[in-house]
C-alpha cells in the first residue's frame, strides 16, 4: 500500500511539473531589462516591448503612447525542460535571425520570465520579462 501511495504522489508531482512547463510561458509579458555581453540595458521609458505567447507561437509588439501597436516580430517556440527554442518567422525589419532557431534557458520566478543564452552572433544575453496577463 505504501508503494502505491508513493507512486501516486510521484505521478501527481510529475503532472504538476509538466503542466507548469506547458503553461508557464503562456500569456503577455513586458520587457523590463536585460544584460547583453555584460552590459546592463534597462527597458526604455519611451515605449514598451511586449511579447504574447500562446501554446506554440509568440508575437512581439512595440507600444508607444498615442500610436497603434507595432507588431515587429512573430514566430514559433517550443519548451523542453528548462530550454525554450524560438524560431522567428516574421520580422518587420531586416533580420539575421529569420527562420533561425535560437535556444535559451528560461526560468520563471514569481511573475518574472528570464531568458539566458548566446545568440548566433556570439552575443551573451539575459533578458527579464514581467508577466502582465
Amino acid at each position: 500500500m505504501r508503494n502505491i501511495t508513493l507512486i501516486l504522489i510521484a505521478v501527481a508531482i510529475a503532472a504538476v511539473f509538466s503542466s507548469f512547463v506547458a503553461d508557464g510561458i503562456k500569456g503577455r509579458w513586458e520587457y523590463v531589462g536585460g544584460i547583453y555581453n555584460g552590459k546592463l540595458t534597462p527597458a526604455s521609458k519611451d515605449y514598451v516591448l511586449q511579447r504574447n505567447y500562446d501554446a506554440s507561437h509568440y508575437s512581439a509588439l512595440l507600444l508607444e503612447k498615442g500610436q497603434a501597436p507595432y507588431n515587429y516580430e512573430r514566430g514559433s517556440y517550443r519548451l523542453d525542460k528548462d530550454t525554450c527554442s524560438e524560431t522567428q518567422t516574421f520580422s518587420a525589419e531586416p533580420s539575421k535571425w529569420l527562420n533561425v532557431t535560437i535556444k535559451y534557458k528560461y526560468e520563471i520566478k514569481n511573475d518574472t520570465l528570464t531568458f539566458s543564452g548566446v545568440l548566433p552572433n556570439g552575443t551573451i544575453v539575459q533578458e527579464k520579462w514581467l508577466k502582465v496577463k
